[in-house]
């Protein structure tokens, strides 16, 4: 009896091995043109997962208003917690610091969706739930995106610029939010190295309205970098337009939640959460 069993134990575990090695993987498409500036092209990747519900969400990929490239299966472990809720990720590249400054990184990414809305149907996306996240400059980016959307310019000969920009939905950790009175020559952010009058246009407290998407800000109390009173400002801003919000502190968080494991789960989850919330059709 003991062989017999032995053997129908092996024959389980053998088609259990094959249950789970045929479930499929996310499919990654690296290196999506939305763009042209200068001569280069501006990119982002798409990492569709193996059953989408519909709905997007834009990482932007910025640092101090940094961005780089690196090959898209390294960063697929970052997305898994939205992969696997369905999402279809879209992760943004902008013109880069130094060459570019913060206004030319708004605009970028800006560009970027509405090429998405605009091809919305090929990449198995809903126009109309499209969210947004970042950390730092990628919050700031994120943050621009949702507060401060248009319909587009119908008569632009550009087709993309004729397709409305906006998002349903915003997460921003630790976000600059105000650069009025940073602009100017930085060695350690020369992103910041332009004309003070254009601050305003890439200040996210500036462009606060009742009509903003559900914006979620997560910053930790030991930020030396960007003062959580940034967050605190824009969250009392949002929630006296009646626009719904939620500020969530991270107790001893520092920038980044830099060598924090548990930090990131946090805010990863909270994310994950808010979009669940606000882009899933009911």
């Amino acid at each position: 009896m003991i062989p017999r069993l032995t053997a129908i134990l092996a024959i389980v575990l053998a088609l259990a091995s094959g249950v789970v090695a045929q479930v499929p993987a996310p499919r990654i498409t690296p290196d999506v043109v939305y763009g042209h500036k200068d001569g280069l092209a501006m990119t982002f990747d798409i990492y569709t997962p193996p059953t989408p519900n519909g709905a997007g969400v834009l990482f932007m990929v910025s640092g101090g208003w940094v961005s780089t490239w690196a090959p898209a299966e390294g960063a697929l472990r970052r997305f898994e917690p939205l992969l696997n809720k369905g999402f279809t990720v879209f992760s943004v590249r902008h013109g880069s610091s130094p060459r570019y400054k913060v206004p030319d990184a708004a605009a970028d990414v800006e560009r970027a969706v509405r090429f998405i809305k605009l091809n919305a149907t090929k990449f198995g996306v809903d126009p109309a739930r499209l969210g947004g996240y970042g950390g730092s400059a990628g919050g700031h980016l994120s943050l621009m995106l949702g507060l401060d959307p248009d319909s587009g310019n119908a008569q632009a000969r550009d087709e993309v610029l004729r397709s409305p920009s906006g998002l349903a939905a915003v997460v921003a950790y630790f976000p600059p939010v105000d650069l009025r009175g940073w602009t100017g020559p930085s060695e350690q952010f020369p992103a910041l190295d332009f004309k003070p009058d254009l601050a305003e246009s890439v200040s996210p407290i500036l462009f606060v309205s009742k009509d903003d998407p559900p914006t979620l800000l997560i910053h930790g109390d030991a930020d030396k970098l960007v003062p959580i009173s940034h967050s605190q400002r824009i969250h009392t801003a949002l929630k006296d337009a009646g626009v719904p919000t939620e500020f969530v502190t991270i107790p001893g968080g520092t920038h980044g939640f830099a060598g924090n494991p548990d930090h990131n789960r946090q805010a990863t989850e909270l994310m994950v959460a808010w979009f669940e919330r606000y882009l899933l059709k009911k």
